[in-house]
């Protein structure tokens, strides 16, 4: 109900404001956290894919283990530990099976990426010091940095973070924000001045990272259905611009 206050110290409503109105938003949030979470994960599976490959074709199984491969040593010892827990947590089959079959050994990266989380990832490709290499993931994504990719991947993890955790997403301001591109190799928005610290702009990366990773996906489709479903919520308090329906990237046919 805070979004429908004029007064939020004294709890004053804004003239018109409904009790039906504050469920309709939560169930709005509840449906919008689902699309994006099935969307994340889509793109997710196809991200691991690729860095899995191209990484390990470049410096071998056990990439990950390589503290020459990165810019920051400290960085390089956090992620250490954040694997290991990882490790240790999983009750993966292929986990399980490695360690029986091969004791005492490390594990693969392709086998330690798939259970990595998206936090962790982001964490161990940012720090990941072949710059060319980095380049050409992104590029193969449709991105002209790595820089991009980078930020792309840290702000989706705290967006798919809020969502794994029933967190409010419509109208909240997100700490880690994405760099948007002023050009990109496919459909893309070309009003970057957008605020990235709102929903839009991440919305805006899950699509075209869908497109890529699932070029039929209905997520586009999908979202404005939930929209047109939702009338009374406020779209510029998602950081939504006026024109969006116009742009590139959402009117894929």
């Amino acid at each position: 109900m805070r979004p429908m206050e004029s007064d939020k110290i004294n709890h004053i409503f804004k003239p018109g404001s409904t009790f039906e109105n504050a469920i309709d938003l939560y169930y709005f949030d509840k449906e919008l956290r689902t699309l994006i979470f099935t969307a994340i994960q889509s793109a997710e599976v196809g991200i691991r894919a690729l860095m899995s490959q191209t990484i390990s074709m470049a410096h071998g199984a056990f990439w990950y283990l390589d503290p020459a491969l990165c810019f920051s040593q400290r960085l390089f010892a956090d992620n250490q530990d954040n694997i290991q827990r990882e490790v240790v947590r999983s009750k993966e089959d292929f986990i399980k099976d490695h360690f029986v079959k091969h004791p005492g050994t490390d594990l693969p990266s392709w086998k330690v990426i798939e259970i990595l989380s998206f936090g962790t990832l982001s964490k161990v490709f940012s720090n990941l010091a072949d710059t060319p290499l980095k380049k050409s993931i992104a590029r193969s994504i449709g991105l002209p940095q790595h820089k991009i990719l980078e930020s792309w991947l840290q702000a989706l993890s705290g967006l798919r973070n809020n969502v794994a955790h029933h967190s409010r997403v419509w109208n909240k301001v997100f700490p880690s924000t994405p760099t948007l591109p002023k050009h990109a190799s496919r459909e893309w928005i070309s009003d970057t001045s957008v605020d990235p610290s709102r929903l839009y702009a991440h919305l805006c990366c899950v699509a075209y990272l869908q497109n890529h990773v699932h070029p039929q996906n209905d997520f586009a489709a999908r979202l404005k259905t939930l929209l047109d479903k939702h009338p009374n919520v406020d779209l510029k308090a998602m950081g939504f611009p006026s024109n969006w329906e116009t742009e590139p990237l959402w009117n894929i046919k």
